[in-house]
């Protein structure tokens, strides 16, 4: 019988996989807030040395175009390298809480395990995952906000549908095009409840920024063992809708 669990369950399932454990979490979590800040560093110190590199220049018209296009370009740079490094180690910790739910006495290994990505059985796959995802929101977002969401919601489960597939296969192909096929059929009557579980961590966000970051080493474990428990609850009901079919 079909079980999907509701919120609260969920988050519920994931507070109870993180009690007497958070301090594992919480190191796993730590990684990529260290690389943010360090990448934000390095931008700001990159800032400040184009401004002084430029700085004769800063009384004509064509160095306040230099300044604004070289600052420009290069906070472009970072910030795409940034986001693209930070969304890799945050879908290594990702992968390392959906196995920790179906195995909850696993060891963690927090530098290896945020890492994970970047090794040959699932870097080439969830590049072009994000490559790909990317392309496909950003052209409906041209359309309109509100289906760039969807869309994102829709293909939000592409990544770890990607690592099951390459458990399975051990070191079979697996086609990231087709995961994120699956992601959307398997959203399909459950993008709102996605939605949902997102706005509700909100409160929680603000929170942490409020006592300047050091939130998120809690929040953000929480936050990724839950989505985790919702990918994981959508493929137990998928398998039972596949034996069905059988039947």
């Amino acid at each position: 019988m079909e079980r999907y669990k509701s919120r609260k369950e969920l988050k519920m399932e994931a507070k109870e996989l993180l009690r007497g454990r958070w301090k594992e979490a919480i190191l796993l979590n730590a990684i990529p807030v260290i690389l943010t800040v360090i990448g934000v560093a390095i931008t700001l110190v990159s800032f400040s040395f184009i401004q002084q590199k430029i700085g004769l220049f800063s009384d004509s018209d064509i160095g306040a175009n230099i300044n604004s296009y070289e600052s420009s370009s290069t906070e472009d740079f970072w910030s795409t390298i940034i986001g693209a490094l930070s969304t890799f180690i945050t879908l290594g910790i990702s992968y390392t809480f959906l196995d920790w739910l179906r195995n909850p006495t696993m060891r963690i290994e927090p530098f290896k395990q945020a890492f994970q990505i970047f090794t040959k059985k699932y870097f080439l796959g969830t590049f072009f995952i994000y490559i790909i995802t990317g392309f496909f929101v950003s052209l409906w977002t041209l359309l309109l906000i509100v289906p760039g969401i969807i869309k994102t919601i829709s293909y939000s489960q592409a990544y770890f549908i990607y690592k099951d597939h390459k458990t399975l296969t051990e070191n079979g192909k697996v086609s990231s095009l087709d995961c994120i096929t699956e992601s959307r059929k398997m959203m399909n009557g459950h993008k709102w409840d996605y939605f949902v579980l997102q706005l509700s961590f909100i409160g929680w966000g603000i929170l942490s920024v409020l006592s300047l970051g050091i939130g998120f080493l809690w929040l953000n474990p929480y936050v990724n063992v839950t989505y985790a428990a919702f990918y994981n609850n959508l493929t137990e009901n998928s398998r039972f809708d596949e034996s069905l079919d059988d039947f």
